[in-house]
């Protein structure tokens, strides 16, 4: 579905720049494929007038939102006519530095593990082509020391992505960190946010009716679209990152004495308040203990032992045995 209306988008947007007079909607209609398709009389189409023009002004109020300039003008007989001018809609010249050209270079290395990394390479080459200057880089030739990256290695992350950018509502399945088996969540997707090397997921809850934060790799099978529009406002700043810390042990109440295997876990121990060296192989930490620790801890397995409050360690204990069940 997506593909099909970003084909139709762009079908419209080149009918309307290669336009020489506005064009009406009556002849748009008859021009482009896909509302040929869509609208045909018979089986696997409709005539309505109605749901043409809803179509048609989505369509349109969607390649406005894109950037490109349409006019609407009305001939002598009273009909409205479209047309996106070409030097309406001309980009003006692309004026980078250097210390720029770097910033954008580093945005598209950033995305070479991801899907995107097509995209983004691509649009590179057109802006150099376009004279945006090469970065100067004296270790062009080297592996460098310190390389960004955004792993996305969750088959869920581009129809989110996609979801997220057409405000669609979506479903999939979902398994908590301390259950045996996956739920069925109907999402309202705001955002997606990188956090400590996860992806999660910011949106409405509707089958429980608040906003909720999902983390990617805990979505099972596959992310399916649903039709219609939001139930819930989006707020204008989605927090993601707050929100995924506050169910992490980041807004602490209490602390936590755990044991640590040497060498291992060192997100926990950039947390640690207090760190004693063991002579066994194993370090003791004291960490701030907040809601959502537990989750956090069960992640290192077999390095992390909780020793105080017994409630947290309870806790861990019940996670580990539903991951061991299956």
């Amino acid at each position: 579905m997506a593909i099909a209306k970003a084909e139709r988008l762009m079908n419209l947007a080149l009918c309307l720049l290669g336009a020489r007079r506005p064009l009406s909607k009556r002849e748009l209609r008859g021009s482009i494929e896909a509302y040929v398709e869509a609208f045909r009389p018979g089986p696997g189409g409709t005539s309505g007038e109605d749901a043409f023009n809803r179509m048609f002004e989505r369509d349109k109020d969607d390649l406005r939102e894109l950037g490109l300039v349409i006019e609407t003008v009305e001939n002598l007989d009273g009909e409205t006519g479209y047309l996106a001018r070409r030097d309406s809609n001309r980009l003006p010249p692309i004026t980078l530095d250097a210390e720029e050209a770097a910033a954008l270079g580093l945005a598209a290395k950033v995305w070479q593990q991801a899907r995107l990394a097509g995209a983004a390479s691509g649009a590179l080459q057109k802006l150099r082509a376009a004279g945006m200057p090469e970065a100067e880089d004296a270790y062009d030739d080297r592996p460098s020391a310190l390389e960004p990256r955004i792993p996305v290695h969750e088959a869920a992350f581009e129809p989110l992505m996609l979801a997220c950018r057409d405000r669609r509502p979506v479903v999939f399945d979902y398994r908590k960190g301390n259950a045996a088996r996956s739920e069925t969540r109907q999402v309202e997707p705001w955002t997606l946010e990188c956090w400590r090397g996860h992806w999660y997921l910011a949106g409405w809850d509707r089958d429980r009716g608040a906003e909720r934060v999902f983390r990617l790799s805990r979505i099972t099978g596959r992310v399916r679209s649903r039709a219609g529009a939001f139930t819930a406002p989006v707020p204008d700043v989605v927090t993601v990152r707050a929100a995924v810390e506050s169910w992490a042990g980041e807004t602490a109440t209490r602390t936590a004495r755990i044991r640590l295997r040497a060498g291992s876990a060192y997100p926990l121990r950039s947390k640690a308040t207090a760190v004693t060296e063991g002579a066994d192989g194993w370090d003791e930490l004291e960490i701030p203990y907040g809601h959502g620790l537990d989750a956090w801890l069960v992640e290192f397995g077999p390095d992390v032992v909780v020793l105080e409050p017994a409630d947290l360690r309870a806790d861990v204990m019940e996670r580990l045995r539903a991951v061991a069940k299956g």
